[in-house]
């Protein structure tokens, strides 16, 4: 699913690079069936804001866990801690993806934006992970919860930890589990999403320069 960002960036595609990137990774929790995607990738060296009026989410997994990758520049191993939400099925309402990359030689910053389901129609995923550095909610009502269950437990449509050379996390780690979770008015980072399959209605993109409020997410 994930676009991986190695060593320098080859400006002139930037676009070309970028779209399919965006593509994979737009979703919220702003989160790949066991064995239907492979989950050994490494994250890119460049996390992303997400923004949803609304997400439902059905059979959720909440768990904890390490990303790896390499810096932006291609120079340094990192390791980010995140939150990984993961749920058999979720819609989105109102959703807004932006990622910046600077453009060092000419002391500037690139804005993709990308935008789905605002205009009548929820964005739809199933079996999708999404990696979250941070998170602000106006509201967050979850149904059917149990906290403090081991995350390797699931069972039934839960999705269980997904393993691989980008992610690592614990069977035996705490988790929280719930039926069903409704959040609103949801902002994020996060540094990647995998989904089995991910339905974009009124998709839209665009790139800007600059970056920040007006120009990102949020």
């Amino acid at each position: 699913m994930e676009s991986q960002v190695r060593g320098g960036t080859r400006w002139k595609r930037f676009a070309v690079v970028m779209v399919p990137s965006v593509a994979a990774t737009a979703v919220i929790g702003v989160a790949l069936a066991q064995g239907a995607l492979a989950a050994s990738f490494s994250v890119s060296g460049q996390e992303f804001k997400v923004r949803a009026g609304q997400l439902v989410g059905y059979d959720m997994n909440q768990y904890g866990a390490i990303d790896t990758g390499k810096s932006l520049d291609g120079k340094s191993d990192q390791a980010h801690p995140v939150s990984v939400s993961a749920f058999d099925r979720a819609t989105i309402t109102d959703l807004c993806q932006s990622v910046v990359t600077p453009v060092p030689f000419l002391n500037k910053s690139v804005t993709l934006k990308l935008t789905a389901g605002d205009k009548g129609t929820d964005v739809e995923a199933e079996k999708i992970y999404i990696d979250v550095a941070n998170l602000d909610a106006k509201d967050a009502v979850f149904s059917g919860i149990n906290i403090g269950v081991p995350a390797g437990t699931t069972s039934g449509n839960t999705p269980k930890p997904k393993y691989g050379s980008g992610e690592q996390s614990s069977p035996f780690g705490f988790s929280q589990q719930a039926d069903k979770a409704v959040l609103t008015d949801v902002k994020q980072t996060a540094w990647a999403t995998t989904a089995a399959t991910f339905k974009l209605s009124g998709l839209h993109m665009g790139l800007s320069w600059g970056s920040g409020e007006g120009v990102e997410c949020y």
